[in-house]
């Protein structure tokens, strides 16, 4: 009777479940203790397998800040309606109910030409240069929240025969709803380039690992071992390139971040804004830790099978 493949030898009071999760926890080890004994090239790997990942993730962060500031300022949604100066303030009043009973109108606000007036002499500077005026020029501005998304209702406000100038920022909003989607779009093609990129250094370094163990492989295929047995080493090998590049894509992501949140805070009150810098969450981090390892399992997995279908000794 032949012995049986040094894998399937079960120790006594051992099943075949503790035996192959002892091989699970050891390979995972051995895998740690080879980078290791490498740090050059480990090194090397890591660090264009993080920097791979990190420039989507870098672009999928500043759409989700941009978004997430965009959504922030699309809450005021506010047709500005000027009347002509000829309107006298009762009509406008009147002309603010009357709008306010429209179904497609959810807010309407008057401001009188002296409220104006006084925050233009607040906000301007111009206070002395304002008072030396005889008559107030300025005309009695509506502001009018839509219901919804106000398609149509600036349209509908130009016609009215009190109406004078008309502002809504529909164009820009637009604008900058389209360049979000080229954006995620962009992000999603980098993603895959880059990603398929990483694969292919985690497939290379474990090419070469396969090479210097080429002798090791080749007595473990005669003596019976199976392609999973063999695959196992650089399966959780690629699979620990992949989680530290994840995490040292999340590490410059950090250190961009925090290089940048106190410019930015600063620039944004200076605009009477309250807007920061949002990172990766926790769940976000777990998230893109767990999927760089799949990808390093998954290019060390085509490799280790390709070499194995190519070696595997046939029955004669």
């Amino acid at each position: 009777m032949s012995a049986a493949p040094p894998h399937e030898r079960l120790k006594p009071g051992r099943n075949r479940f503790g035996t192959w999760f002892d091989h699970h926890v050891y390979s995972l080890v051995a895998s740690f203790g080879r980078m290791l004994r490498k740090p050059g090239s480990t090194l090397l790997t890591i660090g264009v397998m993080g920097v791979a990942l990190a420039l989507p993730l870098g672009l999928w962060a500043a759409l989700a800040n941009v978004e997430r500031f965009a959504g922030d300022v699309q809450e005021a949604r506010r047709v500005s309606l000027y009347l002509q100066p000829g309107v006298e303030l009762p009509r406008a009043r009147e002309l603010a109910e009357q709008l306010r009973a429209r179904p497609d109108i959810a807010e309407v606000e008057l401001r009188t030409p002296e409220q104006g007036l006084q925050e233009l002499r607040a906000s301007s500077g111009l206070g002395g240069a304002l008072a030396s005026l005889e008559d107030n020029p300025l005309p009695s501005l509506l502001l009018v929240v839509p219901t919804g998304a106000g398609e149509g209702l600036a349209e509908s406000l130009e016609a009215l025969p009190e109406a004078d100038i008309v502002q809504h920022d529909a164009a820009w909003r637009e604008r900058l709803d389209g360049w979000l989607r080229f954006g995620g779009r962009l992000a999603w093609v980098l993603a895959a380039m880059l990603g398929l990129g990483a694969l292919l250094v985690v497939g290379n370094t474990v090419r070469l690992d396969i090479q210097q163990r080429r002798e090791e492989i080749e007595v473990l295929q005669l003596l019976g071992a199976t392609d999973g047995f063999i695959r196992r080493p650089f399966l959780y090998l690629g699979a620990c390139y992949g989680a530290v590049a994840g995490a040292l894509a999340l590490a410059l992501l950090t250190a961009a971040d925090l290089s940048l949140r106190a410019p930015l805070a600063d620039l944004a009150r200076s605009y009477g804004s309250g807007f920061a810098l949002q990172g990766f969450s926790l769940q976000h981090a777990v998230f893109i830790v767990v999927g760089a390892s799949v990808l390093g399992w998954i290019g060390a997995g085509l490799v280790t099978g390709h070499y194995l279908r190519q070696t595997r000794p046939t029955d004669t």
